[in-house]
């Protein structure tokens, strides 16, 4: 944060806040006594720590000479709570996450908060807790922040930007250009739940059982995964906006293959299945938040499948394909019936403000 927006700790005595019937005013903003006492009643006793305390426009930190990784994300996701989780819960999800993509094992976070005026501060406090929660559970630190307040009418309740930074883990070196033909493709989960929950309870759509988005941290799968087949993974993703379907091509075009899909292995729920239908979805193309593929080298794939299998965010992985060579570069699926379909690129935008 900068100035006077960042998490500081405070002095004063006797202050409070109204979590319950009060709003984000445009003073929570100003750089006064309001927004300080929001920040300190708030965002740090939430994610109180060392190193967030230091007090200053920037968290200092001691790592060891190693390969770090850094990510940025913004999250405006409507609505602001969903089946699952929340727009906080995410954040550091989705943070962790891209952490975890890069093959390392998260360190430290930071939060913008980009707050509208008239926005229910117990609405500001759940987001919150949970993101301090999903933090925990994650093993990482929010170690620096910002907020900011926009007039009514001109943020839509709560942005949320993070930037994160990790260390890489011994022996992993995962980028989207080391897939090579003969290479597996797993996925660690059922494919579509974030999206279709969230759309669905846009659409008031109900179903026999409640359809929950899969927001989780993967950190902790990744590295098991690492300690099993470290040098043997190439390439890890999370599908998030555009699916499944845009993670491929992307990883296809960045390493000059072709990748071919089983859709027969494809684990998609029933509900996500039914809703797609209903609403003219592909699941391919719909949004996860708390899924990752991975292409390994074919050797170890049957091993690092029974391995994700019995982690609890990897219990329904599969292998859904392999690579392949193909000078144009593209991700084809064989169908149920045994057809064979290109999986092209989602064009446009299928789910607005979904992550």
């Amino acid at each position: 944060m900068s100035g006077q927006s960042e998490f500081l700790p405070g002095q004063r005595q006797a202050r409070r806040l109204d979590l319950h019937s009060g709003t984000v005013q445009m003073n929570h903003g100003a750089g006064g006594r309001a927004m300080t006492d929001l920040i300190d009643l708030l965002f740090r006793k939430a994610f109180d720590n060392p190193l967030l305390n230091q007090a200053n426009d920037q968290a200092r930190f001691h790592v060891p000479a190693q390969d770090m990784v850094m990510t940025t994300d913004s999250f405006v996701i409507s609505p602001l709570f969903f089946p699952g989780g929340d727009i906080g819960s995410l954040a550091v999800h989705g943070t962790v996450n891209d952490l975890a993509m890069g093959g390392a094992e998260a360190l430290y976070l930071t939060a913008g908060f980009i707050l509208e005026e008239g926005l229910p501060l117990a609405d500001l406090a759940r987001i919150v807790d949970s993101m301090a929660a999903a933090a925990r559970e994650a093993g990482v630190q929010i170690v620096s922040g910002d907020t900011k307040v926009v007039e009514r009418g001109k943020g839509d309740g709560v942005f949320i930007n993070t930037a994160g930074i990790g260390r890489v883990i011994a022996g992993v070196n995962v980028s989207g250009d080391r897939a090579r033909p003969g290479d597996k493709v797993l996925i660690s989960g059922t494919i579509g739940d974030h999206g279709v929950a969230v759309m669905s309870l846009r659409q008031g759509l109900s179903f026999s059982t409640q359809l929950r988005s899969d927001s989780a941290s993967l950190n902790g799968l990744v590295a098991v995964m690492a300690a099993r087949a470290g040098p043997s993974l190439k390439v890890l993703r999370d599908p998030t906006r555009g699916g499944v379907a845009a993670t491929l091509n992307e990883v296809a075009q960045q390493s000059g293959v072709g990748i071919q899909l089983q859709e027969t292995a494809l684990p998609v729920r029933p509900e996500v299945r039914g809703a797609c239908e209903l609403l003219g979805l592909d699941p391919l193309n719909v949004a996860n938040e708390g899924k990752l593929l991975v292409i390994c080298e074919a050797d170890v794939a049957d091993e690092l499948l029974a391995t994700m299998q019995q982690q609890p965010l990897g219990r329904d992985a599969a292998i859904i394909g392999e690579v392949i060579e193909d000078p144009l570069l593209l991700l084809r699926m064989t169908t149920h019936i045994g057809g064979d379909r290109v999986v092209d690129w989602l064009h446009g935008e299928q789910l607005p403000r979904i992550c």
